[in-house]
């Protein structure tokens, strides 16, 4: 079992950010996956969608605030995004390459995760059995990343690592966790 803990940071000076910490942890046993993340400070400046009734798949939930991960197989090019929203709508996109080949990953119906308001922060749990779309013994390279949307519109992107001009949650040198 491998567990990892995580703390991801905004992209460019994050000088016009409320005081917010994103961290958590990921672990993979067998092909059990176990992600929390957990985002405190100062929540009253984020845009944070209230749990839905009917939670569902939804496209652009990256619009908003949204918890987010990129799981890649090493040596492969092929790579999921994963879209997790604080009102518990979510989505799964699958990648042949670099941008390249988005579809969605039709192995799930339903992502198993959950959203608890806390005193101090918001706080998602995702566990998923991975065995639809990864074989066991695949190596697998992960990127954590969220996307914080403010109330007065501003829209900040948080990753383990940006290694790009840009905020781009898909280049493959960000994946940087190994489970």
């Amino acid at each position: 079992m491998n567990n990892q803990k995580f703390s991801l940071q905004p992209f460019g000076d994050g000088k016009l950010l409320p005081n917010l910490k994103i961290t958590g942890n990921i672990t993979r046993h067998a092909h059990q996956l176990h992600l929390c993340y957990m985002l405190s400070g100062d929540l009253e400046k984020v845009a944070i969608a209230p749990p839905s009734n009917t939670p569902n798949r939804q496209h652009e939930l990256w619009e908003n605030t949204c918890f987010e991960f990129f799981l890649g197989v090493k040596d492969s090019d092929k790579y999921w995004e994963f879209n997790l929203s604080p009102t518990g709508d979510w989505n799964i996109y699958r990648f042949d390459g670099y941008r390249q080949g988005m579809q969605e990953e039709t192995a799930f119906s339903v992502l198993p995760f959950n959203v608890q308001n806390q005193s101090d922060g918001l706080v998602v749990i995702l566990e998923m059995d991975l065995s639809k779309i990864v074989l066991l013994e695949e190596a697998l390279e992960i990127a954590i990343t969220t996307v914080i949307k403010c109330k007065d519109g501003e829209v900040s992107y948080w990753a383990l690592t940006h290694q790009g001009k840009e905020a781009n949650f898909h280049l493959r040198d960000s994946f940087i966790i190994d489970l």
